[in-house]
């Protein structure tokens, strides 16, 4: 009788186990999909609003379109920080004019 308790005792605790890290990885998943989803977003409509267009015109000029990095001639603006939600509402400090090269050295 007590080995079956035993037995019992162990189930248990091996359930408890799989459903925790089956609990863990639908959490990965959900978080994965929710940040696909923002990234395509940003990606393919923010960056090409009208919105966008002006934040990054500004950024431009207040830096002169020199590159914050190297002096250059800036052509891109690079995000130093995102906003966690609501995208697009990231503040002009966060944001820096930047040569193309320098940003993909950034983003290797």
């Amino acid at each position: 009788m007590k080995l079956l308790r035993d037995n019992t005792m162990g189930y248990r605790i091996l359930l408890l186990f799989v459903i925790a890290i089956g609990g863990w990885i639908f959490n990965r998943w959900i978080f994965k999909m929710k940040r696909r989803r923002r990234r395509n977003y940003y990606r393919n409509v923010y960056l090409k609003s009208d919105a966008w267009k002006r934040k990054r015109y500004v950024v431009l000029k207040r830096d002169n379109w020199k590159c914050a990095y190297c002096g250059a001639r800036a052509t891109q603006v690079h995000h130093k920080k995102y906003a966690r939600r609501n995208i697009g509402k990231e503040p002009i400090k966060w944001l820096v004019s930047i040569c193309k090269p320098c940003h993909d050295s950034l983003h290797d």
